[in-house]
């Protein structure tokens, strides 16, 4: 995975390492002062209940080659596109212009990770880019490598829960109807459980006409649920942290920034 690189950067090597190499050190900084003792119980328990509910993909019962396979291909899918074309480069960074239906299309793909809302999203990582790797920076793995992998996420930062923050680096995604429409009564919430169910109906179905009966359809209904949504999602997740964490720690840089991004 590769950061974004500033535009004023240097070269710092000519050639990059072809093996990711350890980062040189980097002074530590404070949590952001806008961070407080509060835990974000909702985003806390999420988090626990899905990566135990992985735990199912244990149970033979649950196994199947379908289900395995969902999960590379839904992390190139939904991640990959969902988050990294859309919200990424296209949302954030307005790298690359789509016709709207498929612009929104996408988006509706990162929704399915779990990963916020997309104007939410946006608007936090404009904020990181704003101030790498800097006090205010929401999710810099220099406080420590946890805090810039997950635990930002379950904390109470005043700075992420204003209106502000919308204002100021998501206005023009809130412009758009359709994001709008997301953002309101966590309605990309509500779009998530909906993919969720839509993943456990179509493997009940399919297993239900291929064996005849109802247990079979609730075996690789269920299987597909475990596989293609909930170790599908946490894979996702570490991923997308990891560029947060890792990506900031390890690797190498073709250029000097003034953060401490990587190639990972």
């Amino acid at each position: 995975m590769t950061t974004v690189q500033n535009e004023q950067a240097t070269p710092a090597t000519e050639e990059p390492s072809a093996m990711p190499v350890a980062t040189e050190k980097h002074p530590r900084i404070p949590r952001p002062a806008t961070v407080g003792k509060k835990i974000l119980w909702a985003y806390a328990v999420s988090f626990v209940v899905l990566h135990l509910l992985c735990l199912f993909a244990f149970v033979p019962w649950l196994f199947s080659w379908t289900g395995l396979i969902l999960v590379p291909l839904g992390n190139y899918i939904f991640c990959s596109t969902g988050i990294g074309l859309c919200y990424h480069r296209a949302l954030t960074h307005q790298g690359l212009k789509m016709p709207k239906w498929l612009e929104h299309t996408t988006a509706i793909l990162g929704v399915c990770t779990l990963q916020d809302s997309p104007a939410r999203w946006v608007a936090t990582h404009r904020m990181h880019h704003k101030h790498s790797d800097e006090q205010p920076d929401p999710h810099s793995p220099m406080v420590n490598f946890f805090w810039g992998h997950m635990e930002w996420l379950v904390r109470e930062n005043d700075a992420l829960s204003s209106l502000d923050l919308y204002d100021r680096f998501a206005r023009d995604i809130l412009r758009d109807r359709f994001y709008y429409f997301l953002e309101r009564n966590l309605m990309w919430l509500w779009v998530y459980l909906a993919h969720a169910a839509l993943f456990f109906l179509a493997g009940f179905g399919i297993g239900w006409a291929t064996t005849g009966e109802t247990m079979g359809g609730w075996q690789f209904g269920l299987s597909l649920l475990v596989w293609g949504v909930v170790v599908r999602t946490v894979y996702c997740w570490h991923i997308t942290w990891g560029v947060n964490s890792v990506a900031h720690v390890w690797g190498y840089r073709n250029y000097t920034t003034t953060d401490n991004s990587r190639n990972n």
